[in-house]
């Protein structure tokens, strides 16, 4: 299949690059910037939501599937797009976000309009509970974005399920009508105009456990709890998979990525074996969240090298042994920077610690995605940043409630910047650097969110033409990829697992090749002697007994 050798390169429109200086990224933005994209050696583009929105959640509250965003741009400039790519031999994938619409879109308007309107059932309505006589939501349930996960509506005396912000109501999956008006209107609309496939928003949470029973309390200063149980991996999550697949998805030559986050080996093989009829492939989180309570990201413990290393195990241990496929990723639009969070990035071993993640990432087994900035070592932001310059709606809302519940606690709103400025979801929006200019090249006008200090340093411009920049490194990187099936398809076998400084592994493809990866991920030399039948591929030392700090080296065997 030809998504499994592609390299995908994720676009997060309001950050990529403003064409019309409004200070927002736009589709002609990226329509300007395609050759640098194919230049990195990139097969296929996935364009995060550019659907009309009312932007409180960046565009993962939809109003209108089959409408853009009038800042990103209209429809014509999305077929500009298409055309783009495919003229340069790329395919374009989008976001599929249909858990939930904007409280905005048309359907959810009718929906509470009334309590006999024809769409009332399309969402998830539910009486009030009521304790000593006060009004209360149907259960405790937590919302992803802080808070109780239903919102009362006075008109109709009922409240709505929104896992995410008020301004998300889920959709309704048990009604068949519904399901069949997302099918035509945000998967058949945009196969028709020419992409390629989807990324699959919260694909494992459209199918709720019909119950709406309280959640088990395992936050006990929590009012709401976490509602994971009786939302993910639900009853009919395969089953309803299995329709889109069978009524429209099926049609096509398309590629399909699911973000199912968590769930057990046999539960991912359901999601993504090739004979079930879902998905292609899906996003597990054992790497982009390590360190992070799995029901509170904000609670966050910390990890060592082991810890890395066993997620790569769990992400790609059925390779090879089942006809289920994977992804390999470790930045993305709701993640840290990945040299911020896994490597080092002080001026000393920014780059170098970018060059060791890139060889990591491109020789493990699966489809690779690629995020805008990773390829020029962008970084978190500052630490010394306030909360006013972030814009994320769950940094902001956590914020609120920990201030609320710890009014003269500066010692723990102190913390939790820390830990916010290490894994919030702003470290991977603020705006592509493009080059050193004012705004770092993205627009001629002051931007919707603040450019990371360090865009004189760290820029496209820098990079393009310097045969020793990340940007180059990474091109490489993906290159050598294509040449040796082992590092797509390969089964990993990891030497030295309990080794704290340096990981090591194998990669094999019966009857074709064999590579020998090491990689220092310590700030000391560590010595090593290869065999000397072994071909160095890749490196960014100087090959010599030691691996210097943040030295890596890919070997053919």
């Amino acid at each position: 299949m030809w998504w499994k050798e592609a390299s995908i390169y994720q676009i997060w429109p309001a950050s990529f690059k403003d064409s019309n200086d409004d200070g927002v990224g736009d589709i002609q933005g990226i329509i300007s910037k395609l050759d640098y994209v194919k230049n990195l050696g990139v097969d296929i583009i996935w364009l995060s939501p550019m659907y009309d929105s009312p932007q409180d959640d960046m565009g993962y509250d939809i109003s209108n599937y089959e409408k853009v965003y009038p800042k990103y741009g209209d429809l014509n400039d999305m077929t500009q797009l298409i055309e783009g790519c495919h003229s340069r031999g790329m395919k374009l994938i989008l976001d599929l976000v249909i858990n939930h619409t904007s409280s905005e879109h048309e359907w959810f308007k009718q929906s509470r309009a009334s309590l006999d309107n024809p769409k009332r059932d399309w969402y998830i309505w539910k009486k009030p509970k009521y304790v000593d006589g006060k009004r209360c939501p149907p259960n405790n349930w937590l919302s992803y974005f802080s808070g109780s996960a239903w919102e009362y509506d006075e008109a109709t005396d009922e409240y709505y399920l929104h896992l995410f912000a008020k301004s998300q109501p889920d959709l309704n999956w048990e009604n068949e009508e519904c399901r069949n008006a997302i099918y035509n209107s945000a998967v058949k609309f945009w196969f028709e105009k020419g992409i390629d496939g989807f990324r699959i928003d919260t694909a494992g949470m459209y199918s709720k456990d019909q119950r709406f029973l309280d959640a088990p309390i395992v936050f006990p200063d929590n009012e709401y709890q976490p509602c994971k149980v009786f939302h993910q991996n639900g009853p009919r999550i395969h089953e309803f998979h299995q329709e889109m697949f069978k009524k429209v998805t099926s049609h096509y030559d398309a590629m399909t990525v699911g973000e199912v986050g968590h769930c057990s080996r046999d539960e991912l093989i359901r999601y993504v074996g090739a004979s079930r009829g879902e998905m292609n492939m899906m996003f597990l989180f054992d790497m982009v969240e390590l360190g992070s309570d799995p029901l509170d990201r904000f609670r966050y413990m910390d990890f060592d090298l082991t810890d890395f290393k066993n997620t790569v195990i769990r992400q790609s241990e059925f390779i090879g042994t089942t006809d289920a496929w994977t992804t390999v990723f470790n930045e993305n639009h709701d993640q840290a920077r990945s040299i911020t969070r896994f490597a080092n990035d002080s001026p000393e071993y920014r780059v170098k610690s970018g060059k060791l993640l890139a060889m990591l990432q491109s020789c493990l087994s699966g489809t690779l995605f690629l995020y805008q900035g990773q390829e020029i070592g962008m970084t978190n932001v500052p630490k010394e940043w306030p909360i006013e310059e972030y814009k994320d709606i769950n940094s902001i809302n956590y914020y609120q409630e920990l201030v609320e519940k710890h009014p003269k606690d500066s010692a723990k709103v102190k913390e939790f910047m820390k830990v916010l400025n290490l894994i919030a979801r702003d470290n991977a929006r603020t705006p592509v650097q493009w080059d050193s200019t004012a705004y770092a090249g993205f627009s001629g006008v002051e931007p919707w969110m603040r450019v990371n200090d360090n865009y004189k340093e760290i820029n496209a411009a820098s990079q393009v033409d310097d045969p020793e920049s990340l940007y180059n490194f990474w091109s490489k990187c993906l290159a050598n990829r294509k040449k040796f099936p082992s590092l797509i398809y390969g089964q990993i076998e990891i030497l030295n697992l309990d080794n704290k400084d340096t990981f090591e592994f194998v990669k094999k493809t019966e009857g074709k090749d064999e590579i020998y990866v090491i990689l220092n991920f310590s700030q000391k030399d560590v010595d090593f002697t290869p065999n000397s039948e072994w071909k160095l591929l890749i490196t960014n030392g100087d090959n010599s007994s030691k691996l210097t700090p943040y030295e890596g080296r890919i070997y053919s065997m």
